[in-house]
């Protein structure tokens, strides 16, 4: 009779969760739509998609960056598809405690293929349990700060319930000698069974008992995510696999590099001020239905984790920006509103009820709670990209948060005030220090060799334009870096030539959010670039290298752009560029953000330090994949840090525990935030006064020269010329 009940009623709640589970799939669904169209390339190539997901959830590889976790977590990942059968088999074991799976009931390889995944799931749920309950004590430095703790609790309760009730089913039948696999096989149902009853009175009761109680713990499972569509934990098994689909690059690289374009209502093509309107075409994300529904299926995919959260500069550092936080407040928010929307309810209909008309006309970004998001969050962030690179799920945090920056910047005018004389000075002086354009060309005097300069074209044999960028020929230590640049490009036999007049290539207004002035700045310069006929292009700065290889194409723009330690590295390699004196010095080097997980350029500025005689190389904690960033992305450069620690301190710090003489870069931005960040420890007497910040190219100048001109800044080359090699636009990631 207990087992009819319990069978019977089994039935019924499994009936119940599957429509339950299928009417939540369908206002998922619903809820997602209601985002804008993405852009057409994010459909396909299908096949190569399909390849990404199989890769990414299979091979699992964005959380094996976190060893044994990753392990654990995949283990726990397969169990969920492969202990399916075993779900199948408590029902019939409900009914009937003697119930076998017809065909595999006596295949030694299901057995064993069952033992080793719920073992080894078994192992990795109390370790995730444990680790959770212990990283949570740490405060703001835990990486689960912020998330919703009852539902991973939840989630891995009911992993831990399913897997215990497999192992007591088995152990009862192995008591009952009604087993048929081996004992080498299923060695950990045997010694379960060792420890049961074998009397049928008691395991056949005991085998229907704990069958129901895993079926109704697996059915309530699907219950609860019908209940709560906001539990990414739980939803993201069957949401991530697609977002991981839909992610902006089809080869399965991060969604990197380059700033989402504006797209227009249709989003299939990008935005044309000329043409805009803006009572149609949405100039940023002012409410949710402005993200496009690749967005709101982010917000939905998020798991919580917090990996993003631990690896951001601004939450490091004491700012109140968490990448985490962000996404699941706009999935929160996304949720409350989507069912008034689905219904068609708006702020502008009639006889809306003041709770439900508050919640529609809430903006995204307010201050002092007004907001989804605090204004302060918004604009904490550096545009650094560790949120993307180490988000399993590929959520694509910056995208959301720079159409938040858009709205704020060109609609509402809302934004840091610093901000203001940046936005001035690109505008009418084209660089944003607001320095007059023959400035730029003063580097060149400096130099004891004539540097051809582009004007009406390129002079005839030209192998590069150099692109010095504002940085490279208006900051003062950026001028060094160029001058190094110029002298070993001289020295290699590379013919060169610069543009002198040039303007910033608009990547502080495109981070700032607004992409007008960048648009009309990037036209400006693809103009110019175009009528010269310079279409290979050396570029000192990341945020140069990113946005003139990475962006301009959007707007028609196609160059093949390579970074100047890529170049560098290649010469020093093909034997164009020979470092023969020593430099005896302890150096670190500090990955630039948008050169190196925005573009994967990891290797070639190390390549040049290994060649350097008498170089000590020694990484900081935080290097490569997980560097840490200097805070001047995002156009952070220009505007002023109020909260915390500055983050260019937080970097300096790090580096000064590997004992350096010499802290080194690829990128005249964060040469100066370094820069003024050991500076300031120099007037406070908390680091050596010989400790510099230099780039990699001034390192490499000083071993080519000859040891008399060693000591100049940018003196002349003496190493005989040569040809310089085809230049890669990209480095070997």
């Amino acid at each position: 009779m207990l087992n009819v009940v319990l069978g019977i009623s089994t039935v019924v709640i499994g009936l119940a969760a599957a429509v339950m589970f299928g009417l939540a799939v369908a206002k998922i669904v619903r809820t997602v739509r209601l985002g804008r169209p993405v852009e057409p390339e994010r459909k396909g190539p299908f096949g190569q998609r399909l390849t990404t997901v199989v890769i990414e959830t299979l091979g699992h590889t964005r959380m094996l960056k976190w060893r044994w976790i990753g392990v654990a977590h995949w283990f726990i990942m397969v169990s969920f598809p492969a202990l399916v059968f075993t779900v199948i088999e408590a029902q019939g074991e409900v009914f009937d405690p003697k119930f076998t799976l017809p065909l595999i009931a006596d295949s030694t390889i299901y057995g064993l293929f069952i033992e080793v995944i719920a073992a080894a799931s078994l192992v990795g749920i109390v370790a995730l349990l444990v680790y959770r309950l212990l990283n949570r004590r740490r405060g703001r430095s835990s990486r689960f700060a912020n998330s919703r703790m009852w539902t991973a609790y939840y989630v891995e309760s009911y992993i831990l319930g399913l897997l215990l009730a497999i192992f007591v089913i088995r152990g009862f039948k192995v008591a009952m000698d009604d087993f048929p696999f081996p004992v080498w096989a299923t060695p950990v149902s045997h010694a379960v069974g060792s420890v049961l009853s074998g009397n049928p009175d008691v395991a056949l009761p005991g085998i229907v008992i704990t069958a129901a109680f895993k079926l109704i713990i697996s059915y309530a499972f699907f219950i609860v995510l019908a209940l709560v569509l906001t539990m990414g934990v739980g939803w993201h098994r069957f949401t991530a696999p697609i977002n991981i689909y839909f992610k902006r690059n089809a080869d399965g690289a991060p969604s990197l590099g380059p700033a989402k374009p504006m797209m227009d209502a249709s989003g299939t093509k990008p935005l044309d001020f000329e043409e805009a309107d803006p009572d149609v075409d949405p100039f940023g994300a002012a409410k949710i239905t402005d993200f496009s529904w690749k967005g709101l299926l982010d917000f939905t995919t998020c798991t919580e984790c917090g990996r993003c959260q631990t690896q951001c500069p601004a939450w490091n550092t004491g700012k109140p920006l968490s990448p985490k936080k962000v996404v699941m407040d706009l999935r929160d928010h996304t949720y409350a509103t989507a069912p008034h929307l689905l219904n068609g309810t708006t702020a502008e209909s009639e006889n809306v009820p003041q709770d439900v008309l508050a919640l529609l006309e809430r903006p995204l970004v307010g201050t002092d709670g007004a907001g989804v998001i605090d204004a302060e969050e918004l604009w904490a962030c550096t545009n650094c990209g560790a949120c993307v690179e180490e988000c399993p799920v590929d959520i694509e945090h910056i995208d959301h948060i720079l159409d938040m920056r858009r709205h704020q910047v060109m609609v509402e005018s809302d934004f840091p005030t610093e901000a203001n004389s940046l936005l001035k000075n690109l505008e009418e002086k084209g660089n944003p220090w607001g320095m007059a354009a023959n400035k730029r060309m003063e580097w060149i005097s400096e130099l004891d060799f004539e540097v051809p300069v582009a004007e009406d074209s390129l002079p005839e044999g030209t192998e590069y334009l150099f692109w010095v960028g504002c940085a490279g020929s208006l900051e003062d230590r950026g001028k060094k870096t160029t001058k190094a640049i110029a002298e070993l490009l001289h020295t290699a036999g590379v013919k060169f030539a610069v543009l002198g007049q040039e303007s910033c290539t608009g990547d502080p207004a495109r981070r700032l959010g607004m992409e007008y002035v960048f648009q009309m700045m990037a036209e400006q310069n693809i103009e110019t670039l175009n009528e010269i006929g310079a279409y290979r292009i050396v570029a000192s700065c990341p945020h140069c290298f990113n946005t003139l290889g990475r962006e301009y194409p959007e707007l028609g723009g196609k160059y093949e752009v390579i970074h100047h330690t890529q170049l560098l590295a290649q010469l020093v390699e093909s034997g164009k560029l020979t470092p023969v004196n020593p430099v005896e010095e302890n150096i670190t080097y500090h990955d630039p953000c948008f050169l190196g997980r925005h573009n994967k350029v990891y290797t070639p500025p190390r390549e040049i330090m290994e060649k350097v005689p008498g170089v000590k190389t020694q990484e900081m904690h935080r290097c490569k994949e997980r560097g840490f960033c200097c805070g001047a992305g995002g156009a952070r450069m220009w505007m002023e840090e109020r909260t915390g620690k500055r983050i260019n301190t937080e970097r300096v710090d790090e580096a000064l525990t590997t004992n350096p003489d010499t802290i080194s870069t690829g990128c005249p931005y964060c040469q100066v935030m370094l820069g003024d960040a050991v500076n300031e420890k120099k007037a406070k007497g908390e680091v050596k006064d010989t400790v510099e910040v230099i780039d990699v190219s001034q390192l490499l100048v000083r071993s080519v020269r000859k040891p008399e001109a060693a000591t100049s800044d940018a003196g002349p080359a003496e190493t005989p010329a040569a040809e310089s090699p085809d230049a890669k636009n990209s480095d070997d990631a």
